[in-house]
């Protein structure tokens, strides 16, 4: 089962009080994109097989969306963090690195 840390209340919760958002550190386009941009955004997602940056909703908590990096493999979870974040903490970066040194760092 896979248990993730609410950066917001602070503590571990397991799946089943979440729900997935998808990908994470997306480009958003609104008014004025054209139609392909507008496409893209809404279906053309990346689904590795790996490290993968994850949107999550603490619904059964305290209700804030999270940010949590995982592999899609194997579940390790290499951290989570604030939904406000625009880019991976420098030490979640170090963490996925350090535990998969073959990662090659797209986010």
């Amino acid at each position: 089962m896979l248990t993730l840390h609410c950066p917001n209340c602070g503590v571990d919760v397991d799946e089943t009080d979440l729900h997935g958002g998808g990908e994470a550190h997306l480009m958003r386009f609104g008014p004025g994109s054209t139609d392909d941009e507008f496409h893209d955004y809404l279906f053309m997602r990346d689904n590795p097989k790996g490290v993968h940056f994850e949107r999550w909703h603490h619904i059964y908590g305290c209700g804030k969306w999270f940010l949590a990096a995982r592999c899609t493999a194997t579940l390790e979870v290499f951290g989570t963090y604030p939904a406000q974040t625009t880019e991976p903490p420098k030490d979640v970066i170090d963490t996925i690195k350090a535990k998969r040194p073959e990662w090659g760092g797209k986010s």
